[in-house]
């Protein structure tokens, strides 16, 4: 079973081969984005051990998000032994979110 995975948004799209669905997690995503994940593996008769390949759209988008969706992929695609793409199709061995921009990082007020 291929995974796609789009932190990229409040809105997460994962898909499942060719079925995909929506969930918004939005400042909860890092406690839930793993169960709605084995949650849809489940309602396919799927477990971890039976995915295949994993893209992730590394970006531009949230931050937060992207930071927390590349930490999941890269450490699936680890324990799994299994491929990883980015969302221009290209293997990766580890993903780095692309956040479109760079770091905006504030002065010290001191």
């Amino acid at each position: 079973m291929k995974l796609y995975l789009d932190t990229s948004t409040p809105e997460v799209i994962l898909k499942l081969n060719d079925k995909e669905y929506r969930k918004e997690l939005g400042h909860d995503m890092a406690e839930k984005l793993l169960k709605f994940i084995h949650d849809k593996l489940q309602e396919n008769h799927q477990g971890w051990r039976d995915i295949t390949a994993i893209t992730f759209m590394s970006g531009p988008g949230s931050f937060t998000g992207l930071r927390i969706g590349a930490s999941i992929v890269n450490t699936l695609a680890h324990e799994l032994n299994v491929p990883l793409y980015n969302h221009h199709d290209q293997k990766q061995k580890i993903i780095l979110p692309d956040y479109g921009r760079g770091a905006n990082i504030t002065s010290p007020k001191k």
